[in-house]
């Protein structure tokens, strides 16, 4: 197993299906913050539902389309971050990040989409990096932006929600856009 330090407090590792009792626990303190923003079945609710989480996004890893990482806070996991789809033939990929309440604000979602993103862009050669948000989750767009995604536009009322049907922004990186801001060059995302 690894761990890669993020900060000093914050550690990116696989969440694997036998991190189910903690991806649980994790899930009791975050489910009502991010039930709103997230498809009903992540948000796993006993430890058949929190296995089966993490055995999708095993899966997904061993057959190189996705695959998902915890953020761990002082020893105790606090969010994560995903690549819901990744097709290396493509070349295109959508990452995703989830965190509970105590972990907002504390400045580790951004390195660690940054990790994956590079990993992605500069080893598997993706060309295209998406990021697709509910329209009202103003935290979610705020971080697309400050990764220097762009918007590409909303695909409006597009699932049931809670309250109404719900607009789905899609954001997105280039490659030479993404390795251009990463030394230094002048952006070309807006």
């Amino acid at each position: 197993m690894f761990a890669l330090p993020l900060t000093e407090d914050v550690e990116l590792r696989p969440l694997e299906p036998w991190r189910a009792e903690e991806f649980l626990a994790h899930m009791d303190r975050a489910r009502e913050h991010i039930q709103p923003w997230v498809s009903p079945s992540f948000a796993a609710t006993d430890l058949t539902s929190a296995r089966a989480v993490l055995q999708r996004y095993a899966d997904r890893l061993a057959s190189d389309s996705g695959g998902m990482w915890g953020l761990w806070w002082r020893g105790t996991l606090v969010g994560g971050v995903i690549f819901v789809s990744f097709d290396a033939t493509s070349g295109a990929c959508e990452v995703g990040c989830w965190v509970e309440p105590a972990a907002e604000g504390r400045g580790m979602v951004a390195p660690a989409i940054r990790r994956i993103v590079d990993w992605a862009v500069r080893e598997r050669g993706i060309q295209r990096v998406e990021w697709r948000t509910n329209a009202d989750n103003i935290r979610s767009k705020a971080l697309a932006r400050r990764l220097g995604l762009r918007l590409d536009g909303t695909l409006r009322q597009l699932r049931p929600g809670p309250h109404g049907r719900i607009d789905l922004e899609i954001w997105s990186v280039l490659a030479d856009e993404w390795l251009s801001a990463a030394s230094g060059s002048p952006a070309t995302v807006h």
